[in-house]
């Protein structure tokens, strides 16, 4: 594929023979919090992914910048960084593939225009609590957790694949920015990458209070006390002006 490299005030573009400009500023971007994710022991190997949509004017979704497969985020540079089509997955920069992840990634895209970027991790605690137990939900131990979350996390059970079959999403989606696969791993989104970034951090944390409230509630032959079912809907309900007041939130795309 011919490309033309042209500058403009904020970064340089790439022009591509489909017409869709590598923004070089969005691929720092990724690679940027892929360290940052790396960096917090969340990611081990080459799985976990992060991506981030851009509008465009021809691909009425947009476009997702991703890592293709095959090399880690703690590993990735530019010349690793591909676009693809959020429906349907085609490469509309590089040549290699984007692993089997980067399909959640997108279908989340797809269905929620609000959320701008999605990362998924394999988070060891959490991976561990979920199996250590037919859990359904995450408890909420601080005030923090729903606040940044704004919506309770989903989990869905490990005998659901729903990277390879990415139908079930549609059921669930509207209505969580945090989706805790077990024996997988976390997926978390937002309007921009620091929000999904903010909020993988907080269930994260979230997970490790919950273990840490339950031990050391058993060893004192006591039950952990956790926020109520009210009490938790009361501060989603009240989220966005208790993290953004006064409308202090700036969300652009890939951000």
């Amino acid at each position: 594929m011919s490309k033309a490299i042209r500058k403009t005030s904020c970064s340089v573009v790439e022009q591509t023979e489909a017409s869709v400009e590598f923004q070089r500023d969005v691929a720092e971007r990724l690679i940027k919090y892929g360290r940052m994710v790396v960096a917090r022991g969340y990611i081990h190997n080459s799985l976990g992914n992060i991506a981030i949509r851009v509008r465009h004017p021809a691909f009425p979704h947009g476009v997702a910048y991703a890592k293709h497969a095959g090399v880690s985020l703690e590993e990735m540079e530019l010349e690793h960084v591909v676009i693809t089509d959020i429906p349907t997955g085609q490469l509309l920069h590089g040549s290699v593939p984007t692993s089997v992840g980067h399909k959640l990634s997108r279908e989340i895209l797809r269905l929620r225009p609000d959320i701008n970027a999605v990362i998924h991790v394999h988070h060891d605690e959490t991976i561990a609590h979920f199996a250590a137990g037919r859990l359904n939900e995450v408890k909420a131990v601080s005030l923090e957790y729903p606040y940044v979350m704004a919506k309770p996390a989903h989990v869905v059970p490990s005998h659901l694949d729903v990277e390879d079959d990415v139908g079930p999403i549609k059921d669930f989606i509207q209505d969580t920015n945090a989706v805790v696969m077990v024996r997988h791993g976390i997926t978390t989104m937002g309007r921009n990458v620091s929000e999904a970034y903010h909020r993988l951090n907080t269930l994260t944390s979230e997970v490790r209070r919950i273990v840490t409230t339950e031990l050391l509630a058993a060893a004192r032959g006591a039950e952990g006390d956790f926020l109520t079912d009210d009490e938790v809907r009361w501060m989603y309900e009240r989220a966005e002006d208790v993290i953004y007041p006064e409308g202090s939130a700036v969300f652009g795309e890939g951000t």
